[in-house]
């Protein structure tokens, strides 16, 4: 799971919001130096990532793509349930696609203080540039992959991967729609 869908499952809690922003950006025991509210999304977070990367259904999705991507077909998949999300919005909430993103920026730039250096970095950019909408797009989620390609270490081959998006669109898209309820009802039955 990406940001948008992070965002999804800790809404409407702001601090569950906030922690599971941040999750990537917090490790191990610096999950102490946050509010408890906070520290809870965080703690949130790494149990949607642990659920979401031991899921049959995830680890189907990234063997279609493991060949290629090798390591890095997870935080592909990720970006690709993000676009899946998106693009299918209204089977999931009320609330239009715009107006979350919009209040989901708003949740966070007020407290942008407490973000860490590198996500607060990042956060402009993803603001201006509205990435949890444009996953929607095939187009988004490249620029995505295009920019994260850019901040790996060794050469992902990400900037490639949104062809892969649209060769196997209908079987990642089948698999998105049988995981989602399932990562749902985790995050629903689950304290953290």
């Amino acid at each position: 799971m990406n940001f948008l869908a992070h965002a999804y499952l800790a809404h409407p809690s702001e601090p569950l919001i906030i922690g599971n922003f941040i999750g990537d950006f917090v490790k191990g025991k610096q999950v102490h130096w946050y509010d408890r509210d906070i520290s809870e999304g965080i703690l949130m977070h790494r149990r949607i990532d642990d659920f979401t990367d031991n899921h049959p259904i995830f680890k189907q999705s990234k063997s279609r793509i493991r060949n290629t991507y090798k390591h890095y077909s997870g935080v592909i998949i990720d970006l690709f349930y993000d676009h899946f999300l998106a693009r299918n919005w209204n089977d999931y909430s009320d609330i239009p696609l715009q107006r979350f993103t919009l209040s989901i920026y708003d949740i966070i730039l007020e407290k942008e203080e407490i973000i860490p250096e590198k996500a607060r970095y990042m956060l402009p950019f993803m603001v201006q540039s509205n990435w949890l909408l444009n996953y929607a797009t095939v187009e988004g989620i490249d620029r995505s992959l295009t920019g994260l390609s850019r901040r790996t270490s060794f050469r992902s081959g990400m900037e490639h991967a949104s062809k892969d998006l649209v060769r196997h669109y209908e079987a990642l898209e089948d698999d998105f729609r049988a995981f989602f309820p399932e990562i749902i009802d985790f995050t629903a039955n689950t304290s953290y």
